[in-house]
This record gives C-alpha cells, structure tokens and sequence, in this order.
C-alpha cells in the first residue's frame, strides 16, 4: 500500500507541472502581447484564444489535486455540530463521496459538447485549433477529480489511517 501512495505522489507532479508550464506560457505571452500593443501598436492577434485555452489548461489540470486536498473554498456552518458528535471523519468521507458522483454530470456534458464540437469542426479562430481537445482535457480532469473524491471519501470512511498518511 505504500508504493501506491509513493506512485500516487509522483503521478500528481505531473498535473502541477502542466499548470505551472501553462501559467508560465501565460505570464510571458501576456507580457509579449502588451510590449508589441505599447511600442510597436502590433498585438498578438491570437492572445485572447490562447489565454482561454491556457486558463482551462491551468485550472482544470489542477482540479483532481485540489479536490483531494480540500483546497476548494469551503462553507463551515455545520461543523460545530460535526464535531461536538465525533462525526467528522463521516462528514468528510460522505462530502467526497457525493462531491465525486455529482462531478459525473458536469464530465457527461462537457463530453457531449466538445464531441458536437468535433463533429461540427469547430477551430480556434486565429491558430485554427479543434476546440474539442479543449473539451476532452476538461472532461478528462473532472474524471479523474471524481474518482480522486469518490477514492479519497471511502478512504475517510474506512481507512482514514491510509489517508493520513498518505496526505502527509
């Protein structure tokens, strides 16, 4: 069990450095774009539809990291409650568990979508790049957050030792 904690560690670098070569990417085109706008009044035309694929790239590439590590923005109205009963450790396995199901539908949709879009052709209007690849990689990302949750939620409910240490 501690190789696949090992193996899962070294597999999540992978998604961190995607994000990190995206918003470096991002950082540089932006500064290049209003240079050449400032002092050549030459823009790069293509600016806005790469910004738009490097935002999806650097959030959705993040997702399934973030997910596991509750580091979305969290409401926490009821855990007094939670914990006052000793009722933590089911809070969260039940919260991962319906969060990872209810991912299922958004996945569902982003696929069908970016399969009409390729079944449609649809292109970048500039670089003509398929907008269906863009799809694919959201729906793929918020795949596999969902069973990151609906991994991590059992865990909290039946091996929160497991979880600890693999969270350390």
């Amino acid at each position: 069990m501690t190789s696949l904690i090992r193996l899962a560690r070294h597999a999540s670098f992978a998604p961190v450095l995607v994000a990190c070569l995206a918003l470096f990417i991002l950082m540089v085109m932006t500064f290049c774009d209003v240079i050449l706008r400032s002092v050549l009044n030459a823009p790069i035309e293509a600016a806005t539809e790469l910004t738009r694929i490097l935002m999806a790239v650097l959030v959705f590439s993040v997702l399934p990291i973030i997910s596991v590590n509750n580091g979305q923005i969290a409401v926490d109205l009821t855990d007094g409650l939670f914990h006052r009963l000793r009722l933590d450790r089911i809070r969260d396995g039940l919260i991962h568990l319906v969060s990872g199901i209810m991912l299922y539908w958004p996945m569902s949709r982003v696929w069908i979508l970016a399969e009409r879009s390729r079944d449609y052709g649809d292109v970048t209007e500039y670089l003509a790049i398929p907008t269906y690849i863009v799809g694919w990689f959201i729906a793929i990302s918020v795949g596999i957050s969902a069973v990151a949750l609906v991994i991590t939620g059992l865990l909290h409910l039946f091996a929160p030792r497991l979880l600890s240490e693999a969270l350390k």
